[in-house]
């Protein structure tokens, strides 16, 4: 019932395994982390001080990729988790990404391999976030919701439940495809409302504002509220819902 720490690893002050967590080569683990029980640390991750892992949760797992996938390969370096983050229940976090600190990786969420999260984000319960993405400090994403491959999400943007982001405009047919994949970028203080789709390449401005369902099939400019199918500009977002104003 005890846990597996290997010889390598490099454990803090405090650590506290709970049964059957498995601990692997060359990880990093600082002072009052707490692991639950079936979580495995894979090789190379560092977690910082005051880091939680709760029950069944895999943290630098290395992806294993399909054959025709748009995905890059290679040796990945092990995930880093910053100082007090906590990742729930059997969330999957890949090698080759870096959290900063305070994140919170909620139940059964899954963040793909060479993704950068800034300070103080929160990625939801049942999120996906895909590889080659990154995510500004204190934005939060809720649950549910869908963030394709090669995303850029600046800070204090707001995701809320069941928003989905697309990068390929072919859906996997042609090699044309390959050249022009790329995911959204959802500027500073930007939000985006429930079951919102968004198409590949779409630019939604600073402060701009997406309403429930909406499908954006164009660029958004700053401080704009839109909505609709497909989304159309309506008014100017007001002045005291500005993040400059929070």
């Amino acid at each position: 019932m005890s846990a597996y720490v290997h010889p390598s690893a490099k454990v803090g002050a405090n650590f506290a395994p709970a049964p059957f967590c498995i601990i692997d080569e060359d990880v990093v683990i600082g002072d009052n982390v707490t692991v639950g029980s079936f979580v495995r640390i894979c090789a190379g991750a560092v977690l910082g001080d005051d880091v939680t892992v709760a029950d069944g949760a895999i943290v630098g797992k290395r992806p294993k990729l399909a054959k025709g996938s748009t995905a890059k390969g290679g040796v990945l370096p092990g995930v880093v988790l910053g100082r007090g983050c906590a990742v729930g229940s059997n969330a999957v976090v890949m090698a080759g990404s870096t959290f900063g600190v305070e994140c919170i990786i909620a139940d059964g969420a899954g963040v793909r391999e060479r993704c950068t999260i800034g300070d103080n984000v929160v990625v939801g319960r049942n999120v996906t976030v895909e590889n080659d993405t990154s995510i500004g400090s204190r934005t939060r994403i809720q649950s549910g919701a869908y963030v394709t491959a090669y995303v850029t999400i600046e800070e204090d943007v707001f995701i809320a439940p069941m928003v989905v982001t697309t990068n390929d405009n072919y859906m996997g047919r042609t090699e044309k495809r390959l050249t022009e994949m790329r995911g959204c970028t959802i500027r500073r203080g930007a939000r985006v409302g429930g079951g919102a789709h968004i198409l590949p390449g779409i630019e939604i401005g600073e402060d701009a504002f997406v309403a429930t369902a909406a499908v954006v099939t164009r660029n958004v400019p700053a401080r704009t509220l839109v909505m609709g199918t497909p989304a159309k500009p309506v008014k100017d977002v007001p002045e005291e819902e500005l993040l400059e104003n929070q």
